[in-house]
């Protein structure tokens, strides 16, 4: 596999060629968020996860064909391109319910837990979390061939949980990527909001330290 998912703002996006999805990664603006579209590889339609920032990059990476840009949580950083990336797209917007009022530009689509998701032929699984923000959303791909993949926007990086404020924050953020993200085998891959990727596999035997950390 040459897909490694370590991109940097102002170099060239990386390529994951999946049987029925592309997914291409690219960083983008001053605090260094990833984007990630996905493309269906038998219609062509594509979604875009996070409009962070440097809409003219967006736009160069999605070419044409946009259907849907999904903002994973109501941090700044992550819809900073959004309202621009839909103007020069039409696309829908999508974000999780409670966290839509938070995000200048109207979501169009709210998502609730255990929503699919549709990119072309492909379906994505929505997972709301509670911790990092009210209403923030994961998405899973399960692919038939594969492994799983999951775009976890702020609430998992290698390392640990996104960042919380409240001690209840971050337990409501564990609890909920245990049961909703950490069941998924651990062959499965972390597509976070910012720097590189990471497997279950390797964060699962962290659980426990994160816990106890309270970070």
């Amino acid at each position: 596999m040459s897909y490694h998912g370590a991109v940097k703002v102002g170099g060239p996006p990386d390529v994951r060629e999946l049987a029925h999805l592309m997914i291409t990664k690219v960083a983008v603006g001053p605090m260094d968020n990833n984007a990630y579209l996905l493309r269906c590889r038998a219609t062509d339609e594509q979604l875009l996860i996070d409009a962070a920032a440097d809409a003219p990059t967006l736009l160069e990476t999605v070419g044409e064909r946009l259907a849907t840009v999904v903002t994973t949580h109501r941090h700044g950083d992550h819809w900073a391109a959004l309202a621009e990336v839909v103007a020069a797209t039409g696309a829908r917007t999508a974000a999780g319910r409670h966290d839509a009022e938070g995000i200048p530009v109207p979501t169009d689509l709210m998502l609730d837990d255990g929503d699919t998701l549709r990119v072309g032929e492909v379906e994505l699984t929505v997972r709301h979390l509670v911790g990092h923000t009210p209403g923030a959303v994961v998405l899973v791909y399960d692919d038939p061939q594969g492994h799983a993949h999951v775009f976890t926007g702020d609430c998992l990086f290698p390392g640990g949980p996104g960042r919380t404020t409240r001690p209840q924050d971050f337990t409501s953020l564990m609890d909920g990527l245990e049961a909703k993200v950490f069941p998924l085998p651990d062959e499965t891959w972390i597509y976070p909001g910012h720097g590189n990727d990471t497997t279950l596999g390797t964060e699962r035997p962290h659980l426990g330290e994160w816990r106890a950390r309270g970070w």
